[in-house]
């Protein structure tokens, strides 16, 4: 079960990221991509401060910021190439 949530959690990370990063959405499928590696990518980073606290909605706020920072980045390389 903790793997549907992690899921759903991740396509609304990637679907709000690719809503505020304006010409990055990849589809559905992309998107759980983007918010899963987002969010993976926010608790590494910031996991130990404990900044956003528990819960879900916590969790959907930094996958976002997460996601919205790899979104950027990604945004970076494809258009330096």
């Amino acid at each position: 079960m903790g793997l549907i949530v992690a899921l759903i959690i991740g396509a609304l990370c990637g679907m709000f990221a690719g809503m505020i990063v304006k010409g990055h959405g990849f589809g559905c499928l992309g998107n759980v991509v983007v918010g899963v590696v987002g969010s993976l990518l926010f608790a590494w980073l910031f996991g130990n401060f404990e900044i956003l606290g528990d819960g879900v909605i916590s969790e959907i706020v930094g996958g976002t910021l997460g996601a919205v920072g790899l979104l950027l980045v990604i945004g970076l390389f494809t258009r330096a190439v």
